[in-house]
């Protein structure tokens, strides 16, 4: 008996290297092909407009999407630059991220004391933090921006920390805050690509949407013997029906400075401009803020580069099964131009045996050349490891348990 066990493992183990295949090298190519082949078949429509054909006059602008933070153009958007008062988009979004609508604002000397623009609080003051927050956002004022500063982070240099550490979070790396209001300061501040991440994230929480959203405002403070009425003084909003914001600036340093977003059909573009002309070219910031936006607008369309939940067949090296279905987590639909280069890498690390829902590989999209998002394949059956112990088992299971 012995001897014919022998014989049969053998037999069955001169096999195993026949599904010793190259198959992982195959599905990868096929992926590719079948994938951009579907994207330039979808893709026709001519570019209307060429980004070498953008004549700005910023010194340093961004257009993002603002969903995947993808730079679509750019000027030199890494170079560190004063900001001004975009400066006020954090501190906007710091304090709604640590403070209540009805918190109470105590405005202090320091506060009192900046210079304009302000809204000439006085020393001893109280206010609520949705009134304030409103003020700042749609005037600008930076004696404002001090009082929020300091009841929410205790001083404005604990504030600044606070800043920083949500930029940081954002992806902001190249940005550092000293001031709340962007007043111009030594080691004070950032780049129209992290400008752009930030005005990203801001527009997407509701809070901040509706402040930087609203027309005016009247408030008092809370001993109501001092009556404000604010207005919005983003002009940006009455020369684009889609447009949702963000934040005006300026300083002497800075120059004129913006931050902008447009929600049209789906699709969310951020885009910022510094140091973007001095008085009195006032409306030079207006004018690239449009032309960026209409670039973006009729060059960028979203594609469907994969389909949701697409199923693959992968083959198996060494395993009980010559291939096993699988399936691609998630779906990707990217805001394409005609002119972008999609390259898509299907990469599979996985050890036998196999367990259904196991991840085995992984999809990586790549648009010119930048990595924008990778997704899991995940293994839809089993398949066990053809090797001496597979081979024995069998045998054994044949011989003695049938």
């Amino acid at each position: 008996m012995k001897k014919i066990i022998t014989v049969i493992v053998c037999f069955c183990l001169s096999f195993v290297g026949a599904f010793h295949m190259s198959g992982i090298k195959y599905v990868s190519a096929q992926e590719n092909i079948l994938t951009r082949a579907a994207f330039e078949k979808d893709n026709e429509s001519e570019q209307k407009v060429s980004d070498s054909s953008l004549q700005l006059q910023a010194k340093s602008a961004v257009l993002m999407d603002g969903d995947s933070g993808r730079i679509l153009y750019q000027k030199e958007s890494e170079k560190k630059m004063p900001m001004a008062s975009t400066t006020k988009i954090m501190t906007c979004i710091v304090a709604l991220e640590h403070s209540s609508p009805d918190q109470i604002v105590n405005v202090s000397q320091r506060a009192a004391k900046m210079p304009k623009v302000h809204m000439n609080i006085i020393k001893g003051e109280q206010y609520y933090m949705k009134d304030l927050l409103r003020a700042m956002m749609l005037e600008s004022y930076n004696d404002v921006a001090v009082a929020v500063a300091e009841q929410v982070g205790g001083s404005v240099e604990k504030f600044a920390e606070m800043m920083n550490q949500k930029a940081r979070e954002i992806g902001a790396v190249n940005t550092n805050f000293v001031t709340p209001n962007g007043l111009d300061a030594d080691n004070h501040y950032s780049t129209a690509y992290d400008m752009g991440l930030i005005g990203a994230y801001a527009v997407k929480k509701k809070d901040f949407l509706e402040i930087a959203n609203t027309k005016s405002h009247n408030f008092t403070d809370l001993t109501g013997k001092r009556h404000f009425a604010v207005y919005n003084k983003d002009a940006f909003l009455t020369m684009d029906s889609e447009a949702i914001g963000i934040k005006t600036g300026f300083t002497g340093k800075a120059g004129y400075c913006f931050v902008g977003a447009v929600k049209s059909n789906g699709r969310l573009f951020v885009s910022c401009v510094l140091a973007c002309g001095w008085p009195p070219n006032k409306t030079y910031k207006w004018k690239d803020t449009r032309t960026l936006m209409s670039y973006g607008k009729e060059n960028y369309q979203f594609r469907q580069v994969m389909e949701k939940n697409r199923t693959l067949e992968i083959r198996i090296t060494q395993g009980t099964k010559p291939k096993i279905k699988a399936q691609v987590e998630g779906e990707s639909n990217l805001l394409l131009s005609q002119k972008d280069d999609i390259d898509i890498a299907t990469e599979f690390q996985y050890q036998l045996p196999i367990r259904k829902n196991n991840i085995i590989g992984n999809v990586t999209i790549y648009v010119n050349h930048e990595k924008i998002e990778s997704h899991n394949i995940i293994a839809m059956e089993n398949v066990e490891k053809y090797d001496y112990s597979y081979c024995i088992k069998r045998v054994i299971n044949y011989f003695f348990f049938q």
